[in-house]
């Protein structure tokens, strides 16, 4: 049985151990913070954890990285005590972090003058579809790559794209991840809307989640737009505003303009003052309640129109 080793044990990577763990492969595990790695192991009932990325490459053949950002990638990679340190040909060495594509590509070079391979294999879906083994993934990077490092992503994943050169993976994630905004500020939206017409939010949810509008981003996230003070934090607004700096970085670099995309990181940005940065953020619901204006503040603003709400209560009452 190949070993893999997870580089980076926080909510997704401790997540995608649980998966390998449960599918019975030696697991290697290292985090920037040792304890961190050592309760994982401790909860999964195995693993050896490691001090250094260099070791974790050192010691299993497949290594996944999946790390908050761009610098954490390099450094890991690239750092005194890095996986280039401790790789060679036996190894292929998988980044699952969302990070630019030029970051990946600046990476090959080093990688490949130790003979080891490597991909790019960002991720889509929930931590409990990164336990169950029922994530999305999206490779780029060489074939013969991906044939060696296959058994252990097939381990992680429902679905696996093949995407071409190796870069490809971390484009597709920031494309994913811009319909992914946008449908959490629409969502949002829709969801005020409904309640600020009287609409009980669980049962605006539940239409919103069956509509034509509905994916399985609205199914997962449910408990947090309905019981926001309820439910843990599962992806932070500070991290969906690192992801959006990323996505709108990238389209300038294509010389692109992406507006819809500027407009929901604003939001993300405003929703995340105040020291809100690490609350969930599908919250940018909350953020659009605190702005509401009474009723008759609105009616005066708007020039005579009279909110949906105000409408529906005076049916009600005929």
């Amino acid at each position: 049985m190949t070993t893999a080793a997870i580089v980076g044990t926080g909510r997704m990577g401790g997540a995608m151990a649980r998966a390998l763990a449960n599918a019975g492969f030696d697991l290697v595990l290292h985090n920037r913070t040792r304890s961190t790695a050592e309760r994982l192991a401790a909860d999964l009932g195995t693993g050896r954890v490691v001090d250094t990325p260099a070791e974790a490459a050192a010691a299993a053949e497949v290594v996944i990285t999946m790390l908050a950002d761009d610098e954490a990638v390099r450094a890991t990679f690239l750092g005194e005590a890095g996986l280039v340190k401790g790789s060679g040909p036996g190894n292929v060495l998988v980044d699952a972090s969302t990070v630019e594509p030029s970051t990946i590509l600046g990476l090959e070079a080093a990688v490949r003058a130790t003979g080891a391979g490597l991909l790019d294999a960002p991720v889509s879906g929930s931590v409990q579809l990164a336990s169950n083994g029922a994530l999305t993934i999206m490779v780029g990077g060489d074939e013969a790559d991906l044939v060696r490092a296959r058994p252990v992503i097939e381990a992680l994943a429902a679905t696996i794209f093949h995407l071409g050169r190796l870069g490809s993976g971390a484009a597709m994630k920031l494309a994913v991840n811009t319909v992914i905004f946008g449908l959490n500020g629409a969502i949002a939206e829709g969801l005020v809307l409904a309640e600020a017409a009287g609409i009980e939010r669980a049962a605006a949810y539940d239409v919103i989640a069956a509509s034509a509008a509905g994916a399985p981003y609205a199914g997962y996230k449910r408990a947090a737009f309905v019981d926001p003070e309820g439910t843990p934090t599962a992806f932070s607004l500070a991290l969906a505003d690192k992801d959006l700096g990323l996505i709108t970085g990238t389209a300038t670099r294509f010389g692109l303009d992406l507006p819809q995309t500027r407009a929901v990181r604003q939001l993300i940005q405003e929703a995340a003052t105040d020291g809100r940065a690490g609350t969930d953020f599908s919250s940018v619901a909350e953020e659009l309640r605190s702005r509401r204006r009474p009723a008759a503040e609105a009616h005066a603003t708007e020039g005579g129109h009279v909110e949906l709400g105000t409408v529906i209560h005076r049916l009600d009452t005929r």
